[in-house]
């Protein structure tokens, strides 16, 4: 069996150290493993650390280019490699695979029956790190403790040859402002795809220092919530969703200035406001969402 990875790069050196723990994989010998790197820079500039770091890797490596800033471009540039796969596997190119990572998530998807699995992302804090910042943890996710785990392609696992979703790419217009996982697996699902929680499939990512402020979780928790409404897609939904979002806000706000003497849970509920914020903002107005891919990394 053939098990494809994919990763999308852009102007990140760490994508070496990423492609180094793809190549200490375990209990995957009985299966053909390929990894498959999209650059989505204007230029091929991962190319020679990507082919340098490719020496070590036990299994062949792909490199495309698929230049123009935009992510959903480069995602749609790795599955267009995939030709006889019979799983995908996909992981950001700022995250560190432990060596039981894959077979970890194959065995999740298979031992359930489905053909998706959703694996866990533990973040690393640095030293300096903000108290409140640990503890809220915003930059883990925990798809076991969901009641249907959310989908993204930071780390997940699908059955790709001959299924009804194998020609699906993701949608072009997110691919600046992010969201476009959120509705191309929101979209497989509806076509038939199942998805389980693999806990044990687990990632590690390093949170730098301009990810660790109030402002950057902040517009991150709004565009989820600009994004969140595409699980509404009737007139009808879309009412109630608003009304839904607005009492939320309207009761975070409150909470928030309840607890305006204690750090972590004054931004807790800010940043579960920003949320809902985010979903009323989508339902009523033409506001735009924030450009998150085509800079420089963050």
């Amino acid at each position: 069996m053939r098990i494809d990875i994919l990763m999308c790069t852009f102007r990140r050196p760490m994508v070496v150290e990423t492609i180094e723990s793809i190549g200490r994989m375990r209990g995957l010998e009985q299966h053909k493993l390929r990894l498959i790197i999209a650059d989505n820079d204007d230029t091929d500039s991962a190319r020679a650390v990507v082919t340098q770091a490719a020496k070590s890797l036990p299994f062949p490596l792909i490199y495309v280019h698929a230049p123009a800033r935009n992510i959903s471009i480069a995602r749609n540039a790795c599955l267009d490699a995939v030709t006889d796969a019979d799983w995908i596997a996909s992981l950001d190119d700022d995250e560190i695979a432990p060596p039981d990572w894959l077979a970890e998530m194959l065995a999740a998807a298979t031992s359930a029956g489905v053909e998706c699995a959703i694996g866990k992302v533990v973040a690393d804090y640095p030293q300096g790190t903000p108290k409140w910042v640990r503890e809220l943890d915003y930059h883990s996710s925990f798809p076991e403790l969901e009641r249907v785990p959310t989908a993204n392609s930071g780390n997940a696992i699908m059955r790709w040859k001959g299924m009804a979703w194998c020609k699906e790419r993701y949608d072009l217009q997110r691919g600046t402002t992010g969201g476009e996982d959120t509705e191309f697996f929101l979209r497989l699902t509806r076509m038939g795809m199942r998805t389980v929680a693999a806990p044990r499939g687990i990632l590690n990512e390093v949170v730098p220092p301009n990810r660790q402020t109030l402002e950057w979780l902040a517009n991150r928790r709004f565009r989820m919530g600009q994004t969140h409404i595409i699980t509404a897609p009737t007139p009808v939904s879309r009412v109630k969703l608003l009304a839904t979002a607005g009492a939320k806000a309207a009761y975070c706000r409150l909470q928030q200035r309840r607890n305006a003497d204690n750090e972590t849970k004054r931004n807790f509920w800010y940043l579960r406001g920003q949320l809902h914020r985010g979903v009323v903002a989508a339902l009523t107005t033409n506001r735009p969402q924030a450009q998150l891919y085509g800079s420089d990394p963050v």
